[in-house]
């Protein structure tokens, strides 16, 4: 009798052995179990964009279930907008590449004309954000120009990387819209190189630089007095260069109109280093990535391990993220429209402002 039993029910447990098989396959996340994720940095190796994403591919894994492995790789070009295209257009849509681009990638198709973008920016997911960084000037202080207002008097030789870099398309606005006297010398790969050129004294100057990054790589550069802050390229100042007495931008603005511009233009700042997947990834991989990159961000491994190499870290998340960039596309036309003529070169100031 009990053989017969066995017989009879062996065709159903086998059968649930298939369900449970089966569901374990259907369920979130099991698709990673021994995958590799890449994660894309749109700059060369050794700036600061390339030291987060290392710094997050070093945990990241362990928070997404089947702890998949991460790898880095650099497609520096365009302001990151090579790497920007080559996620939408062309990588995996599976979720096994994330992309770390620089804020002008992700504005570019607001401010710039569409020449330089072969993706929609609004369409990515947005997994997360590692630092809303402060934006800084620097300048040599052998330079002429010790103060940002000398610039407005004297030429300032920056260097900076192409259209849509943040190291170009700063100084290129406050050049056009407020009146410095900036010239920007492109053609530099990315902030590595710039910084070179700068500490060589091949340029005076850089524009659209993280503090955070600067400060950690160039200690030297302000312990021997060779470089210092110009101006801060937020909204909102830094602690530590509000006590150095680093002025803002935007208090140089001569109009209301123009307060609001670089209001609207520095509110990039919330995509500092963002992260992202293509649009076709499926949601529920998407909101495992988000999940991941924010316990990741916040565990005491990666913490740890910021400070001890002293970065920032302030991690916004992806569903965040997202929705300041629908409200930054929403913004008013003929402002973007003031920063898109800024952008490709067209003084949208008075010649002769009053000071």
């Amino acid at each position: 009798m009990l053989m017969l039993w066995r017989i009879v029910l062996l065709p159903f447990l086998f059968l649930g052995a298939i369900i449970t098989d089966a569901s374990a396959e259907n369920e979130p996340m099991s698709f990673y179990k021994g995958k590799t994720i890449t994660i894309l940095v749109g700059s060369p190796p050794g700036g600061g964009y390339d030291l987060y994403a290392r710094l997050i591919a070093r945990y990241m894994g362990q928070h997404i279930r089947g702890t998949p492995a991460f790898v880095v790789q650099n497609m520096p070009g365009a302001g990151s907008n090579v790497a920007a295209a080559y996620i939408y257009n062309v990588a995996a849509k599976d979720g096994t590449v994330m992309g770390a681009l620089f804020m002008g990638a992700v504005v570019d198709p607001l401010f710039g004309e569409g020449k330089r973008s072969t993706h929609d920016a609004a369409k990515f997911n947005y997994i997360g954000n590692a630092n809303s960084d402060a934006y800084v000037c620097l300048v040599r202080t052998d330079a002429p120009v010790k103060s940002m207002s000398d610039a407005f008097e004297k030429e300032l030789i920056l260097g900076a990387s192409g259209e849509g870099a943040g190291t170009r398309d700063y100084p290129t606005l406050l050049r056009n819209l407020l009146g410095v006297k900036f010239k920007v010398v492109t053609g530099y790969p990315g902030t590595r190189e710039i910084n070179l050129a700068l500490e060589s004294g091949e340029v005076q100057g850089a524009c659209g630089q993280t503090w955070s990054s600067v400060a950690v790589t160039y200690p030297q550069w302000f312990k021997n007095n060779l470089v210092k802050p110009l101006v801060q390229e937020s909204n909102v100042g830094y602690p530590g260069l509000d006590r150095m007495g680093v002025p803002l931008v935007r208090d140089f603005a001569k109009t209301e109109e123009q307060r609001k511009i670089l209001e609207l233009f520095y509110s990039q700042a919330a995509f500092g280093r963002p992260y992202v997947v293509a649009p076709d990834v499926l949601p529920d991989r998407v909101a495992e990535l988000r999940k991941a990159f924010m316990e990741t961000m916040n565990g005491a491994d990666l913490v740890a391990e910021a400070n001890r190499v002293k970065i920032d870290i302030e991690a916004l998340s992806g569903e965040v993220l997202q929705d300041a960039l629908t409200k930054m596309y929403a913004a008013p036309p003929e402002l973007v429209e003031t920063i898109k003529a800024a952008l490709r070169g067209k003084v949208v100031t008075p010649q002769n402002p009053a000071r």
